[in-house]
């Protein structure tokens, strides 16, 4: 079983590629075989493959062969666990960006400090 962080790197490996990413978009919209994911892509089917492997290997995506048919759908709790661990990073960083924002609101309204 993968700990946290290896779900998380194999998670963010398969959709640094801009093709993962819209293999992903479209199977959001639900199941698809291979031959609907590939047809607006404009890549070879041995290329949507490879893709497909990369996408399964990160937990993003399950498929399933019935026949010489492989259907393709979404793996919703690999996308939550990417999806909680970005959400943490910005609570974090919007914390952040609000605390420095008040210091700088309040250094603008403060007087600046008399030379002799």
């Amino acid at each position: 079983m993968l700990n946290h962080s290896e779900q998380l790197d194999r998670a963010f490996g398969a959709l640094a590629d801009a093709t993962r990413r819209a293999i992903v978009e479209r199977l959001a919209q639900g199941p698809a075989t291979v031959s609907e994911i590939a047809g607006p892509l404009s890549i070879s089917l041995p290329a949507i493959s490879h893709h497909l492997r990369a996408l399964e290997h990160g937990g993003l995506i399950r498929s399933e062969k019935v026949g010489r048919v492989r259907t393709c759908r979404i793996e919703p709790a690999a996308l939550r666990t990417v999806e909680a661990w970005m959400s943490a990073r910005r609570a974090h960083w919007e914390h952040r960006l609000d605390r420095l924002e008040t210091f700088l609101r309040s250094a603008k309204t403060r007087k600046p400090p008399t030379q002799r």
